[in-house]
């Protein structure tokens, strides 16, 4: 399959995700925030929640990743050394 010309900003993604697929994208916006908030409270850079890893900087969840997925940057899965 060829790959579209056209470029999909996140925002029309999210739009698609809302309007079309009648995703509850707030919904879960909050479910992720009660997830976290305990980690937020704490201060905490990250928390990792049922095998899934939650990146926070300044309060504000920025990704998530699996545990297992490999760190693009090394080439390898996370962890030790």
């Amino acid at each position: 399959m060829k790959k579209p010309r056209a470029i999909i900003t996140d925002h029309a993604l999210l739009r698609y995700l809302e309007r079309v697929l009648g995703m509850d994208v707030e919904g879960i916006r909050d479910e992720i925030g009660r997830k976290v908030d305990r980690a937020v409270e704490m201060g905490a850079c990250g928390t990792t929640i049922e095998g899934w890893n939650y990146r926070i900087e300044a309060g504000r969840v920025v990704t998530v990743v699996s545990t297992g997925s490999p760190d693009i940057r090394l080439g390898r899965k996370r962890g030790r050394a």
